[in-house]
């Protein structure tokens, strides 16, 4: 089945000449095929013509066909979630600074598994890996290790 633009309204096609002029690569790029579409050109045409896979070309007119120049918009999501919040991460960083002796544990240094495992028992957080602990603690400049060292008697 052959795909291509519905038919544009003039402040559609205002908007992607405006788009097709402007600064913005992406828009530039997706008002280019949405026009072309509407001049009869095929997606595999398109394709060679701008230099992208079929399967983009579909996605972006479809997202013209549903939602009109709002379609081509995308909003940026600035990567992943944070797992954690500052408090959780706070909270952990103080509790690789403290001892463990001080807490009641049976043991003197703190391991990364040992902070991950403590921070769970301590419902910092609902689980955590050691690497993200490391991460955190990198992030934080908490030497624990070098603290605990120093603190060890000669």
């Amino acid at each position: 089945m052959v795909l291509y633009t519905r038919e544009l309204s003039t402040a559609e096609r205002a908007q992607l000449q405006c788009w097709l002029e402007g600064n913005d690569a992406d828009l530039r790029h997706r008002a280019r095929v949405i026009l072309l579409s509407t001049e009869g050109y095929r997606i595999p045409e398109i394709g060679d013509m701008v230099q992208a896979h079929p399967a983009n070309l579909r996605k972006w007119i479809h997202r013209f066909n549903r939602s009109g120049c709002q379609g081509l918009i995308s909003t940026r999501s600035g990567g992943a979630k944070p797992r954690f919040t500052e408090e959780q991460k706070r909270r952990i960083v103080a509790l690789a600074q403290k001892r463990p002796r001080d807490l009641g544990l049976h043991f003197t240094k703190w391991t990364l598994h040992r902070l991950a495992e403590q921070a769970e028992k301590q419902q910092i957080v609902d689980r955590i890996s050691h690497e993200y602990v490391r991460q955190i603690l990198l992030a934080a400049e908490c030497p624990y290790r070098q603290r605990q060292e120093q603190e060890t008697p000669a």
